[in-house]
C-alpha cells in the first residue's frame, strides 16, 4: 500500500522505466531478506520491501504499456501483462508444491533480475518524454516503437499538440480528485478495483488448497487444474479484448465469478446438510475453476487497463496512486477476513462473495464506459457518459467507440 501511495509521483518524477527499475530493486532486496531471514523481523522486512515494489509496478506497468502502444492493440498488449502474471502464479503454485518457501523466494529473484536488466533494452514512454520537453528523445523513441520505416509525423504532431495544450493547465493534486469534474472517472476506477477484490479473489487464490481439502478433493490436482484454466482464460481474454471490447468481457467475467461463488457456496451448503457427499468434491472443483477462469477473462486485467485510459493527464499520477492504494487495501481486507469468515460459515462466505459479484454486474452495466479504440489523448480527458453505453462524450464532443 505504501508503494501504491507514491507510485504515480515516482513514475512522473523519474519516468516509467526508472519507476520500474526502482521497484525491481525493492523486490530483489525483499526476496533476499526472506531467503536469508533468521527471525520474523527479517520476514516482515522482506514482505514490506516486496510489497513496496509490487505496489509501484501494479500502477506503472499498465500505464507504460498504454502509452507506448497504438490504440487498436492497446488492450491486448496490456492484457499480455496479465497473462504473464497468470503464468507466474501458475508456475509459483507448481514450484511451491515441490520445494520449500526459501527456495521459492530465491527463484522469485530471477524474474526481477530479468526485468531489471531488460529495462536497458526497452524505450522510455514517448509521452512522458514529450511531457518533460525532451522532444528529440521523444521522436526517437516513438520511431523505434512504430518501426524504422513507419511514418510517425502525424502521431508525433498530435502528441506534441496535446502536450502543449496541457502546459496551460496546472497539474492537480490528490485533493482535486474529489472535485465534481473528476467524480465519474474516480468512481469508475475505484469501483472496479473494489469489486475486483471484494468479489473474493484472494479467498480463492490464497486458500485454494484449503477449499479443495475441506471439500474432499485432491489439492494437488485442483491446483494444477486451476493453474491451467487461468492461463487458458487469460490467453482468451488477450485475444478478445480489442475485438469484443472492455464492457462485454467485464460483464461476462463478473457473471462468471458470481456463478463460481454460487456453485462453491452451494457445495459447502450441501456439506453442512450432509447430503450429496459424492458430488460435493466435483461441484467445488467446478465452482473454483469457473471463478478463477472467469476472473482471468476480464476482471483480472481490464480494471487496470481502464484505469490507465480514463484519467486526464492533469490528475493521472494522483488518481493512479489512489486507485492502486484502494486495490491493495481491499486485497488486504479480503485476505485478512477470509479465514474468519470461512470458520464462521464456509457456505455463507461464498454466498457473500456472490452477492458482491452480482452488485458488480449492475455497477459495470450502469457506469462503465467502453474505451476500445478510443485515442489515448482523448480518453484521458474526463468522461461524461451518455445514456447509450456504446458511446461517450468527451468535453461535449460525441465519439463513437470503434
Amino acid at each position: 500500500m505504501l508503494g501504491a501511495i507514491f507510485s504515480g509521483k515516482i513514475a512522473d518524477f523519474i519516468g516509467r522505466k526508472g519507476a520500474m527499475g526502482v521497484s525491481e530493486i525493492f523486490c530483489i532486496l525483499g526476496w533476499l531478506a526472506i531467503v536469508f531471514s533468521k527471525d520474523v523481523w527479517w520476514l516482515d522486512l522482506g514482505r514490506f520491501l516486496v510489497g513496496c515494489g509490487i505496489g509501484v509496478l501494479s500502477y506503472v506497468v499498465p500505464v507504460y504499456i498504454s502509452e507506448i502502444t497504438p490504440k487498436n492493440v492497446r488492450g491486448a498488449f496490456t492484457s499480455l501483462s496479465e497473462l504473464m502474471i497468470g503464468c507466474g502464479k501458475a508456475l509459483t503454485f507448481l514450484i511451491g508444491s515441490l520445494v520449500n518457501w526459501r527456495t521459492v523466494a530465491l527463484i522469485a529473484i530471477i524474474p526481477c533480475l530479468v526485468h531489471l536488466l531488460g529495462l536497458f533494452f526497452i524505450p522510455e514512454s514517448p509521452r512522458w518524454l514529450a511531457k518533460c520537453g525532451r522532444l528529440k528523445e521523444f521522436e526517437a523513441m516513438l520511431q523505434i516503437l512504430r518501426g524504422e520505416n513507419a511514418d510517425i509525423s502525424q502521431e508525433a504532431a498530435d502528441i506534441i499538440e496535446y502536450i502543449e495544450n496541457l502546459r496551460w493547465i496546472s497539474e492537480d493534486g490528490v485533493l482535486h480528485l474529489f472535485q465534481g469534474k473528476y467524480a465519474y472517472s474516480v468512481m469508475v476506477a475505484v469501483g472496479l478495483m473494489a469489486f475486483q477484490e471484494f468479489g473474493g479473489l484472494n479467498g480463492f487464490s490464497f486458500y485454494t488448497s484449503s477449499i479443495f481439502e475441506l471439500a474432499g478433493f485432491s489439492s494437488n490436482i485442483g491446483i494444477i487444474a486451476a493453474a491451467v484454466v487461468q492461463i487458458l482464460m487469460t490467453t482468451l481474454g488477450v485475444l478478445l479484448i480489442d475485438k469484443c471490447g472492455r464492457r462485454p468481457l467485464l460483464m461476462i467475467s463478473t457473471a462468471g465469478t458470481c456463478l463460481g461463488c454460487v456453485l462453491t457456496g452451494f457445495s459447502f451448503f450441501l456439506q453442512d446438510l450432509q447430503i450429496g457427499k459424492e458430488v460435493i468434491p466435483i461441484l467445488v472443483l467446478i465452482g473454483v475453476l469457473v471463478y478463477l477462469g472467469s476472473f482471468e477473462l476480464g476482471m483480472g486485467g481490464i480494471p487496470w487497463i481502464i484505469m490507465s485510459e480514463i484519467f486526464p493527464i492533469t490528475i493521472k499520477s494522483s488518481a493512479g496512486s489512489l486507485v492502486t492504494l484502494v486495490n491493495w487495501m481491499c486485497s488486504w481486507v479480503v485476505s485478512y477476513a477470509f479465514d474468519y469468515l470461512f470458520e464462521w460459515s464456509s457456505a455463507g462466505t461464498f454466498f457473500i462473495f456472490a452477492v458482491i459479484c452480482g452488485m458488480g454486474i449492475i455497477f459495470i452495466n450502469k457506469l462503465i464506459p467502453e474505451t476500445r479504440g478510443v485515442h489515448l489523448k482523448k480518453s484521458k480527458h474526463h468522461l461524461l457518459i451518455s445514456n447509450n453505453k456504446k458511446n461517450f462524450v468527451i468535453y461535449g464532443i460525441h465519439h463513437q467507440c470503434i
